[in-house]
This record gives structure tokens, C-alpha cells and sequence, in this order.
């Protein structure tokens, strides 16, 4: 359980994690935010945002670590977060910013994939 619980707190963080990095330009396309927007407001914004990340995944850092009982490695918690950031930002790009998914993204999941098969399959 602790993995499941893991992966689900990464997921949830990397959701505020985007929506902190990249959320306030979807504000800015739609108009709530404009080029006179103070960038300390919207540094501060992102900050707000951010918190709630850290509070999702450092738990789940410490649920998942090995060291701490849990079932990854710190290489395979690092890979397990990479690839759920990349997974979150694509699915946010595409219907935040309808960003269409060309072949190279597929790719690119493709290596992500063989990433994770070179971290879990060998010991």
C-alpha cells in the first residue's frame, strides 16, 4: 500500500506543482492576469500554490523510501516523479493550452518508458 499510496501523493503534488509553474500563464491568456500584473504577485501566487505541493510530496518521499520502509529506491522514487511531472504537464498543455501531441512527445514517452524499465528491471 505504501507504493499506491506514494504514487497517488505524487500525482496529486505534481498537479500543484504545475499548476504553480504554469497556471498563471492560462490566468494571463485569459485575461485575470496581464503584462502590468506586478511579477512579485504573481511569484507570490505560485509560492501559495507550491506549498500545498511540498505538503503532498515530501510525505510521499518518505511513505515510498526504502530507507523509511517503503518500496523505492531513491532512484525509483526520483524516475516515479519524473515521469508523473511529465505525464501531468501533458495532460495540463493539452487542455490548458490545447497543445496538440505530435509524434516527438510520443517518443519521448517511449524513452520515459524504457527509464522506468532501466530502474525497476535491474538490481
Amino acid at each position: 500500500m505504501n507504493g499506491l499510496y506514494t504514487i497517488l501523493l505524487l500525482l496529486a503534488s505534481n498537479i500543484f506543482m504545475t499548476l504553480a509553474w504554469y497556471g498563471h500563464l492560462k490566468l494571463q491568456q485569459t485575461g485575470f492576469f496581464t503584462n502590468a500584473t506586478p511579477l512579485i504577485f504573481v511569484i507570490l501566487l505560485s509560492w501559495g500554490i507550491a506549498f500545498f505541493e511540498y505538503c503532498l510530496q515530501v510525505p510521499a518521499n518518505r511513505i515510498g523510501f526504502a530507507g523509511n520502509g517503503g518500496p523505492f529506491t531513491l532512484m525509483q522514487l526520483k524516475v516515479i516523479q519524473e515521469v508523473i511531472t511529465l505525464v501531468v504537464f501533458v495532460v495540463f498543455s493539452a487542455i490548458a493550452f490545447q497543445m496538440p501531441l505530435r509524434w516527438n512527445h510520443c517518443v519521448a514517452f517511449l524513452l520515459l518508458i524504457g527509464a522506468v524499465y532501466f530502474v525497476f528491471g535491474f538490481k
